[in-house]
């Protein structure tokens, strides 16, 4: 066995340079593989501002502070945030928040509060997001995050946005 492998051909060094050639020009840069970039999008965030938590609490609600996170993840471009709309579980408009669109920066991220005083929101609570670009970016990561705490009991957990429209640039 060993004689076997003394005996293997090693690959010469002009194919050691094809294949190092070969794998530079067909590889591609990881960003232009696979990742679609956008110009605008609708998304919907799904927010809990309270939840039915177990018997303990009956049917009371266990009230949440929730946050809207929006994160930027284009390194070069950015994006400009036109609507953060806060709808409660009967898709009643309850807070626009923003009052003029806003800027995010690339890799920069913004963020939006709903206080645990705020039960109007209900158990199906969203935001709606809309947001533009002057040039095609790398889609952001909208999602929300809720924490809540009672007694010695803590809850925590997050909900991603879904693109409900939007305009890809491809």
């Amino acid at each position: 066995m060993s004689r076997l492998l003394l005996n293997r051909k090693t690959p010469s060094a002009p194919a050691l340079v094809f294949i190092f050639l070969f794998f530079i020009l067909f590889s591609g840069p990881a960003q232009a593989r696979g990742i679609i970039r956008w110009l605008t999008q609708t998304v919907y965030v799904p927010l809990y501002s309270h939840i039915y938590a177990d018997e303990r609490y009956r049917d009371k609600p266990f009230n949440l502070t929730a946050t809207l996170s929006v994160r930027n993840t284009d390194p070069e471009n950015g994006l400009i945030l036109q609507n953060v709309d806060y709808y409660d579980s009967e898709g009643r408009l309850l807070k626009k928040y923003l009052a003029k669109p806003v800027t995010i920066a690339p890799l920069a991220s913004t963020r939006f509060i709903v206080q645990e005083s705020e039960s109007k929101g209900g158990s199906g609570a969203k935001f709606v997001v809309i947001w533009t670009a002057s040039k095609p970016v790398v889609e952001p990561i909208i999602e929300s995050v809720m924490i809540g705490t009672k007694l010695q009991q803590g809850i925590s957990f997050l909900s991603r946005g879904r693109v409900i429209a939007g305009e890809s640039a491809e």
